[in-house]
């Protein structure tokens, strides 16, 4: 019997009439490949910031990341049934807007410098937190501009969009040894450069 209630209660968490802005992205990412865009509509709400902030990290500015974000949902939503694993749909998100953003410089034919961005602070952070913060990001934005844009990226797409070694070669077409160097390198020179926040 105890098993039983503990069965119900674990399914009541999965009902409908449950505020899906607090359930787990498995429960919501199934809901939205079930064909629910209220449940599409939290994974928007939930993952684009982010993805907004690694679209403009890519393309150094912000005149196409809303574009960029914007097309990445459109494929998301098309291709959301096929998403193996729907508790890893963040990474699955961070790469579709990663292959678009790709795709957008090599329209380009540039590759541009990332431009810092101003994260948000906490609601409850003081203003010495607050500034605290900013200097780090700005830190790390000039660590990250200091790169080579082959570090970059690649650091980029391993260290925030938590891409596999493999996918990152398989995105930018170049063979998996180099990423491991590439990111080897970037790695030590984003310590040097931050040395001083240790």
């Amino acid at each position: 019997m105890k098993d039983e209630s503990h069965a119900q209660s674990h399914l009541d968490g999965l009902r409908p009439k449950d505020s899906l802005a607090e359930a787990h992205d498995r429960v919501v990412a199934g809901r939205a490949a079930d064909g629910d865009p209220r449940a599409f509509e939290v994974l928007v709400r939930r993952y684009s910031t982010l993805m907004r902030v690694y679209a403009r990290s890519i393309l150094g500015t912000n005149d196409e990341v809303d574009d960029v974000v914007q097309e990445a949902f459109v494929t998301a939503w098309q291709q959301l049934e096929l998403l193996e694993d729907p508790g890893a749909v963040k990474g699955w998100l961070m790469r579709i807007v990663s292959r678009r953003s790709i795709d957008r410089l090599r329209a380009r034919h540039e590759h541009e410098d990332i431009i810092d961005y101003d994260p948000p602070a906490e609601a409850a952070a003081s203003p010495a937190q607050v500034a605290q913060a900013r200097s780090l990001a700005d830190a790390v934005g000039a660590a990250l501009a200091s790169l080579p844009a082959g570090q970059r990226r690649c650091w980029l797409l391993k260290e925030v969009a938590e891409y596999s070694y493999r996918e990152i070669a398989a995105d930018l077409e170049i063979p998996e040894s180099t990423v491991r160097g590439l990111i080897s390198r970037a790695r030590v020179n984003m310590a040097r450069e931050m040395q001083a926040w240790r």
